[in-house]
């Protein structure tokens, strides 16, 4: 406990600052395994030959699924803009998956 004079600094400082239960190393966790799994996903496309727009999917599906693991189980809200900027990147995906689906077509058909 702190000392006499500092208790109602120490009081003040403790009611109005939250604690989400997830330390930075957690956070810091919670961002490297989606993008361990995101390079791998992309290395081993690489080494297989997987086309393009397959290797967007499954990293997209792979953003989703790590976006709504986040949201749901760690508590209080820990790894909410986590799981927000998640969602953002697989959506970004997708539309690039699109992209190169259409750029694929048109190149088979020859317009450019």
């Amino acid at each position: 406990m702190p000392s006499c004079k500092n208790k109602y600094l120490f009081r003040a400082v403790n009611e109005h600052l939250t604690h989400n239960g997830v330390d930075i190393v957690d956070f810091v966790l919670y961002t490297v395994y989606p993008t361990a799994a995101f390079f791998l996903v992309g290395f081993i496309a690489k080494k297989t030959g997987l086309r393009q727009v397959f290797t967007y999917l499954i990293q997209a599906v792979i953003c989703f699924v790590f976006a709504a693991v986040y949201y749901v189980v760690i508590p209080l809200g820990g790894a909410d803009g986590l799981a927000i900027i998640l969602a953002l990147f697989g959506g970004l995906l997708l539309f690039m998956a699109r992209k190169q689906k259409i750029q694929q077509e048109q190149q088979n058909t020859g317009e450019i």
